[in-house]
């Protein structure tokens, strides 16, 4: 067993799990950790915890320190360092005539490198932006081309439903999204009703598909034929998946006299769907998943560039 607390960085960014060495945390105090990317300032959300070995990849690296009070004014000043930078990057991005959209600034905490978010339709020769950057901050500079997702997950805003994005308030990382949820759920199709602001496929799919399987296990499909409670057989015209409710085309007594009727599905018998075992389908996820992901990399370049001087 390991002890361990998990830190994170940014709004709904990733979590990782560092050593405490000793010290003890509780959710909302922050920490000093040093990173990949160098000294961090991270805010704690799990505090304290044994977890098993295998659950964490080792070796941990422990932490530095509980923030203290100077700590913290530090991370207020860099925040305010951050909107200054993104003014004299702008500035410069329009000077030398490239096509990049700025979208974030981000100092390590230590001010050892400052990190520049953009977006553009493809690669873009920025050395000489680079060269201009660090002449000014005196300091490593790194610029990270993102997704239009990541975009979106930055800025942050307000879905169809009227609340603040999954990506920018708990969706720590993004889940592969398919066309065959939207179908799934009896969705439109068109792009603007299950499109989320960043153009893609919208989140929710995915965290409603589990739901929607089930229920449309119970359901007889469109076109098949069923007997109803009152012994009459007709076929399937519409479903309703979250009333599990069923319109049926029945036929009467009288020759070649039809009526719709709605049953729930519970009166109604038909043979059931077969639901594919968890993992036949965790396999058509990932296949789907693969195939979303070709189409994603076709439309935009979600790779980062990367260079230090």
């Amino acid at each position: 067993m390991a002890t361990i607390i998990g830190v994170r960085f940014r709004t709904a960014g990733k979590i990782y799990y560092f050593d405490p060495d000793g010290i003890m945390f509780v959710r909302g105090e922050h920490a000093i950790v040093e990173t990949a990317r160098g000294v961090e300032y991270g805010y704690v959300i799990l505090g304290n915890r044994e977890t098993a070995d295998d659950k964490i990849v080792q070796p941990l690296k422990p932490v530095l320190r509980k923030a203290s009070p100077e700590d913290d004014q530090q991370e207020a000043e860099n925040h305010a360092k951050e909107k200054e930078a993104y003014r004299i990057c702008q500035e410069k991005i329009k000077k030398h005539g490239l096509e990049m959209k700025l979208i974030d600034v981000e100092y390590t905490f230590d001010r050892g490198k400052v990190l520049f978010y953009f977006t553009a339709d493809g690669r873009v020769d920025f050395r000489a932006l680079v060269k201009d950057l660090a002449a000014v901050f005196r300091t490593r500079i790194e610029l990270r081309q993102v997704g239009v997702r990541d975009e979106t997950k930055i800025l942050g805003g307000y879905g169809v439903c009227g609340r603040p994005l999954c990506c920018h308030t708990f969706l720590s990382e993004f889940a592969p999204v398919s066309i065959k949820m939207a179908k799934e759920q009896g969705l439109s199709l068109n792009p603007a009703n299950i499109s989320g602001v960043c153009g893609r496929l919208m989140c929710c799919l995915k965290n409603e598909e589990e739901v929607y399987e089930f229920l449309n296990s119970k359901l007889p499909s469109i076109g098949d034929f069923v007997t109803t409670p009152d012994g009459l057989r007709g076929e399937v015209s519409s479903v309703s998946v979250l009333n599990q409710k069923v319109k049926v085309v029945v036929n009467l007594e009288k020759e070649d006299e039809k009526e719709m009727r709605e049953y729930k599905v519970s009166e109604l018998k038909f043979k059931p769907k077969r639901r594919k075992p968890r993992n036949e389908r965790t396999d058509r996820q990932d296949r789907d998943a693969k195939e979303a992901q070709v189409l994603e990399s076709l439309e935009t370049q979600d790779a980062s560039n990367h260079l230090d001087d």
